[in-house]
């Protein structure tokens, strides 16, 4: 099988994506998989909620910039078979000097082939900026696949119609002509509310199959986690988040 390329994303902020990315690959890898998790998110949560430090010359910069080998970028975590190319704050310069320079939209994917190449991997997942920027559509122009997590509120179908026409975009212009909606995951779910409830049924007649079964409850302990360090199989692995995140990763496995 040959290595996957999924990126997780979605222009709001606070809908989930680094939690999902996190959680997913942890549940991944905790099944057997071979995953490295890209954080090419300037912020950097998903760095930090692998237990890693922000390091200044440790991240996809160098390597989308100026062409350095991103094998070189590779760190272990401490969970076993999950690795990580880390974020660090040099990234946030990035979307405007990407503009300036040739083949702008295709950086991620040349960086990204000798990782290909090695095989090392069975999956990389991609933790986008929450933005449609230059870094996002990188990771759309290298990915296979693209996971849109969405929370269960009113606004959440507004978003994804921007991802679909830009999306339509890349594949219509040659740019990514392989790339595909994996597929919708419903976060942040209370079921004690009738919003809720109305979003996710909204979401699954526009989307149909593209909605994965699963839903993502809202949890405290899913929120506590990452100023841990971990992902929540880790740290409280009998949470309703660690079994909806453990359910989702085989729905996943699936759909792949």
């Amino acid at each position: 099988m040959s290595t996957k390329v999924i990126a997780v994303a979605n222009q709001k902020g606070g809908v989930g994506k680094t939690t999902t990315a996190v959680n997913l690959a942890a549940c991944l890898a905790a099944v057997g998989r071979r995953v490295l998790l890209l954080d090419l998110d300037p912020q950097g949560n998903a760095t930090s909620g692998l237990g890693l430090d922000k390091t200044e010359g440790d991240s996809a910069y160098l390597p989308l910039m100026r062409g350095e080998n991103l094998l070189g970028k590779i760190k272990s975590t401490a969970f076993e078979r999950l690795q990580i190319i880390p974020s660090e704050v040099d990234l946030c310069g990035a979307d405007i000097e990407l503009a300036r320079m040739d083949n702008h939209l295709q950086r991620l994917g040349r960086a990204l082939k000798p990782v290909l190449d090695a095989q090392r991997f069975d999956l990389i997942l991609v933790d986008c900026p929450p933005s449609l920027g230059i870094l996002t559509l990188n990771a759309f122009a290298a990915a296979d696949g693209l996971l849109v997590p969405l929370q269960c509120e009113y606004y959440a179908l507004e978003g994804i119609s921007m991802i679909s026409r830009i999306m339509n975009q890349l594949r219509d212009n040659g740019v990514n002509p392989r790339l595909e909606l994996l597929g919708v995951v419903m976060t942040m779910f209370d079921g004690r509310t009738n919003l809720a409830n109305q979003v996710v049924s909204e979401v699954r007649q526009h989307f149909g199959e593209r909605v994965f079964e699963t839903v993502i409850p809202r949890s405290t302990r899913l929120a506590e986690a990452p100023s841990f360090g971990k992902p929540i199989i880790y740290y409280d692995k009998y949470s309703s988040g660690a079994a909806a995140y453990e359910v989702f990763a085989l729905e996943f496995l699936k759909r792949l």
